[in-house]
C-alpha cells in the first residue's frame, strides 16, 4: 500500500471506532492498528532494535489504554506511536527532535494537505482511485458542505429533509472524519524540515574529534578557570558532607512528629534533594563542557567531580530510605510512589553524568539518554495498576482508610472487594459494585468501555 492508502484506511477506521463513542477500547484498538501498519510499512533496514522495542512498547501501551483508559496510558500510547512512526522513517535521528518535527507538521499540515501531488498517486490515465476521488469523494464533500450552508440559511429548505429519518449526526460524523484524516495525514505523511535535519548532528553524543580548549570567559584564562573548578568542587564536597550528616540526623534521629508535620517536612526535604541533584548535574555540565573534557590537567578536578557524584548518590539513597520509613509508618500513596520515581530518575541522571565525565561525552548526551528513561517511566506507569498495588498493601494495615481508597485511588475495586470478603461485609461489596462510577463504566458501549471494569463481578 502507498501513503494515501494508509491515510484513508486509518481515517475510515477512526470514524467507525469513534463515531458516537467516547475514548476507551476504541483508542486502544486504533493504537494497535497504527502500530501494526507502521511495522508492515517500515523497510527492513529501519527495523532496528530500537524500532522493535518501540513497536513492542506501542503494542503494550495500546493494551494498557484498552484496559485502564487513564491519562498515563493515553500518554504512553501517544508517545509510543509518535516515536515509532518517527523511527520508522528516520532510524538515526535523535529522539529530542521528535517534538519539533511533529509540532512543525501540525502547523504546516494545513498547507501540505492541499499539495495533492506530494501525497496522491500520479498517473496520466485515470484509474480506480482517481475515478473514486473525482466522481464520488469530491462531489460528496461539496454537496455536504453546501447542504449544511443552505440548511442553516433556509428553514423551508431544511424542512424538505425532515421527513427523512436517518439516525446520523452529520456534524459529529464530519468532525470525526476531519479529525481522523488530520491525525492520519500527519502520522503517515509527516515531513522533516531542512533546518531540523541540519540540527541532527549538533545532538550527537560523542565528540567527532578532540576539541581545542578555549576559555569560557574572556576575563578568565584556562588555568584560572580550571583552578576555579577545583576550588568549587572541593568546597562543594565539604559542604555536601555536612549536609548529608545533618539531613540524616533530621530524618532519622529527631523526635517523633505529627503525621501532617512529618509529611510536610518529608516532601520539602525530598524536593530540596531533587533540586540539589539537578543543580549538581548542571554544575558538571558547566565544568566539563567542550574542550575541558580533553584537558590533560583536569585529572584532579575529575576526581573531585566523581566524589561529588557519589556523595549525591548517597544523599538520594538517604531520601529513599526516609520515604520507605514514611510508607511503613503511614502507608502507600501516589505521591510517595512518585517520590521513588523522581529519586530513581535523579540517580540515573547522576550515573549518566559519571559516564559523561569518564568517557568524555558531550552535554547533549545527558538529554538524549534521559529522554529515553523518562519515556520508559511513562510506559511503566501506564502498564501497572498502581492503584491496585496501593490498596492491596494498605488494606493489610490496621489504620486502613476505606473511604480514601474508594474515592481517591483509581482501579482499586478488585482489592476493595477482597477486603469486603475478608471482613464478610456484603453491604460494602454491594456499594462498590453499584457505585455510580462502576455502573457508568459497565453501561458504556463496547467500543467506549474500559476493559478493567468489565472484569468486575456483576453481583
Amino acid at each position: 500500500m502507498k501513503t494515501h492508502h494508509y491515510i484513508f484506511l486509518t481515517t475510515i477506521l477512526f470514524v467507525i471506532l469513534f463515531y458516537d463513542q467516547s475514548a476507551g477500547l476504541n483508542l486502544g484498538i486504533i493504537g494497535l492498528v497504527y502500530a501494526v501498519l507502521t511495522f508492515i510499512r517500515t523497510p527492513k533496514k529501519n527495523r532496528t532494535k530500537t524500532f522493535l522495542f518501540l513497536f513492542a512498547a506501542a503494542i503494550a501501551s495500546g493494551f494498557a489504554f484498552a484496559w485502564y483508559g487513564d491519562f498515563p496510558s493515553f500518554m504512553a500510547v501517544v508517545c509510543s506511536l509518535l516515536m515509532l512512526g518517527y523511527r520508522s522513517r528516520n532510524r538515526k535521528m535523535k529522539i529530542l527532535l521528535l517534538l519539533p518535527v511533529f509540532v512543525t507538521n501540525f502547523f504546516t499540515a494545513f498547507v501540505r494537505i492541499f499539495n495533492l501531488d506530494e501525497w496522491l498517486p500520479k498517473k496520466n490515465v485515470p484509474g480506480l482511485w482517481q475515478k473514486t476521488l473525482a466522481f464520488v469523494l469530491i462531489p460528496m464533500l461539496l454537496i455536504s458542505v453546501f447542504f449544511g450552508i443552505y440548511a442553516a440559511g433556509s428553514d423551508h429548505f431544511a424542512r424538505l429533509f425532515t421527513d427523512v429519518e436517518l439516525d446520523l449526526n452529520f456534524w459529529q460524523l464530519a468532525a470525526m472524519t476531519v479529525l481522523g484524516f488530520f491525525m492520519a495525514f500527519n502520522y503517515w505523511n509527516f515531513a522533516v524540515e531542512r533546518f531540523i535535519y541540519k540540527s541532527h548532528r549538533t545532538l550527537d553524543n560523542d565528540f567527532k574529534q578532540a576539541v581545542v580548549q578555549k576559555p569560557t570567559y574572556s576575563f578568565l584564562d584556562l588555568d584560572a578557570e580550571r583552578m576555579s573548578g577545583v576550588i568549587s568542587l572541593f568546597a562543594l564536597n565539604i559542604l555536601l558532607v555536612f549536609f548529608i550528616v545533618t539531613y540524616n540526623y533530621e530524618q532519622f534521629y529527631e523526635s517523633v512528629k505529627t503525621p501532617v508535620r512529618l509529611s510536610e517536612e518529608t516532601h520539602e526535604q525530598v524536593n530540596a534533594v531533587i533540586l540539589s541533584i539537578v543543580m549538581s548535574i548542571l554544575v558538571m555540565m558547566f565544568y566539563f563542557k567542550s574542550g575541558f573534557n580533553f584537558d590533560p590537567k583536569s585529572r584532579f578536578m575529575k576526581i573531585l567531580a566523581k566524589i561529588w557524584i557519589v556523595l549525591n548518590a548517597v544523599l538520594i539513597v538517604s531520601a529513599m530510605l526516609k520515604n520507605s520509613e514514611y510508607i511503613i509508618n503511614h502507608g502507600f500513596t501516589y505521591k510517595r510512589l512518585g517520590v521513588y520515581a523522581f529519586l530513581l530518575l535523579s540517580l540515573i541522571g547522576l550515573a549518566l553524568t559519571f559516564i559523561k565525565i569518564q568517557f568524555r561525552k558531550r552535554n547533549i548526551f545527558l538529554f538524549n539518554t534521559m529522554a529515553w528513561f523518562v519515556y520508559g517511566t511513562i510506559l511503566v506507569c501506564s502498564c501497572i495498576n498502581w492503584g491496585g498495588i496501593i490498596t492491596a498493601e494498605n488494606r493489610k494495615r490496621k489504620d486502613f482508610a476505606l473511604d480514601y481508597h474508594r474515592t481517591q485511588i483509581n482501579f482499586s475495586e478488585k482489592q476493595l472487594l477482597k477486603y469486603a470478603e475478608e471482613k464478610n461485609d456484603r453491604k460494602l461489596k454491594s456499594e462498590i459494585l453499584n457505585s455510580e462510577h462502576v455502573k457508568f463504566q459497565k453501561n458504556e458501549t463496547l467500543l467506549s468501555c474500559v476493559l478493567f471494569y468489565r472484569t468486575l463481578p456483576s453481583k
